[in-house]
């Protein structure tokens, strides 16, 4: 199906800074483009064709939209699966794929997916609410720390939680959740792998996240990770085995723990573009979004080999702020050789809140993290 300069049209659920970034790709290959997202100023409204507001959890309005284009992707996870279900039975090409995005959504399904398949996880117990999760710690059946994670609607670091002690308890949101062992890693890591239809598959270099522990969000992504050959060997190998298995279509970024006995543990998958890979816009022969519609395209899939060395920080909401936004000291980023800043869009901040990110490219790799941390101390997202 021939998607260039024709009158068939891509269905994007969700229009955040992920399908804003990318429509960059669609509107350079003059494809014709359909969004729909809850919020009427979503920052992806402005680049599409079309725009629809409407509850990305709700059947009926992701059934009407899914029945107006001729292929349907997703920039979050979090959208109505049997909507995607009864659209791809009805022929609708739907990826990626709605029986993955069902395994996937729910993080406890998602780990019995990686112990049924023999790939490398950390120990979990599942509950079916918080009051079962208590009575298993009051019992002795479970002890501190350990990480909390809602089986459901978790993103961006909401709806997981370091637990330590019963104080941290009360923080905790009601609903099925799971109690993952709190693992001792040397760094998180994540691969970006491409698949499409006919199988062929590539992942991009490992890259390396640094987490605000605060806030549990991604600070920097390090690009190559700063991990021996063999660790990025064993890392590349259980990627390919974890996007075989699910046989996914489209862009799947898959975060690792590397344990400091040498261990590569899967964490999560998220099964669209996803925040580590966005320095592949300036560092990248072939950036994840192009990959992305390449993939579900079914056409081949581009170079992932990066050209130079390269860092991203998260620009995130000042946590004592919110309200309209203010980018205070931008223009003395501008000025720093090798830096590239994206905005999304989002007129208003909050604390934590993804606003956008900044890349730096450079030819050493502890140059641009040095630039990076800069950039995070001159820059502040507030409000006016």
């Amino acid at each position: 199906m021939n998607f260039f300069s024709s009158s068939k049209k891509l269905g994007i659920l969700g229009g955040g800074q992920l399908g804003k970034m990318l429509l960059y790709s669609s509107r350079k290959w003059d494809i014709y483009t359909a969004v729909m997202d809850p919020n009427e100023k979503a920052p992806a409204r402005l680049a599409c064709n079309e725009f629809s507001q409407g509850d990305l959890m709700d059947y009926e309005a992701v059934y009407n939209f899914g029945k107006k284009v001729d292929l349907l992707t997703i920039e979050i996870e979090n959208v109505n699966v049997k909507a995607l279900l009864d659209l791809k039975k009805e022929g609708l090409k739907v990826y990626p794929q709605p029986e993955i995005l069902e395994i996937i959504q729910n993080k406890t399904l998602q780990k019995k997916f990686y112990i049924q398949n023999k790939i490398p996880t950390a120990g979990f117990r599942e509950f079916k609410d918080l009051d079962s999760l208590k009575n298993s710690i009051a019992k002795g059946n479970l002890s501190f720390p350990f990480v909390w994670k809602a089986a459901l609607m978790g993103y961006d670091g909401f709806g997981v939680s370091i637990v330590r002690n019963n104080k941290d308890l009360e923080k905790l949101n009601e609903g099925e959740c799971i109690a993952e062992d709190f693992i001792s890693f040397k760094s998180e890591l994540s691969v970006i792998v491409a698949r499409r239809p006919q199988g062929e598959i590539l992942t991009y270099p490992v890259v390396e996240m640094e987490f605000n522990s605060f806030a549990n969000q991604v600070e920097y992504v390090i690009s190559p990770a700063r991990i021996s050959k063999s660790e990025e060997i064993k890392v590349k190998d259980l990627a390919f085995k974890i996007a075989k298995k699910y046989k996914h279509v489209g862009v799947l970024a898959i975060e690792f723990f590397l344990t400091e006995t040498g261990d590569i543990l899967v964490n999560e998958v998220a099964p669209r573009p996803h925040n580590s890979g966005h320095l592949t816009i300036e560092a990248s022969t072939t950036n994840q979004f192009d990959q992305h519609l390449r993939a579900i395209m079914d056409l081949p899939l581009g170079d992932t080999s990066s050209k130079i060395c390269s860092v991203m920080v998260n620009l995130v909401g000042d946590k004592n702020h919110r309200g309209p936004v203010f980018y205070k000291n931008i223009d003395q980023i501008l000025a720093i050789k090798g830096v590239t800043p994206h905005l999304y869009g989002k007129n208003n901040t909050r604390p934590f809140r993804k606003m956008g990110h900044v890349t730096v490219v450079n030819n050493k790799i502890e140059k641009a993290r040095k630039i990076a941390e800069d950039i995070k101390s001159i820059i502040q997202v507030i409000s006016k």
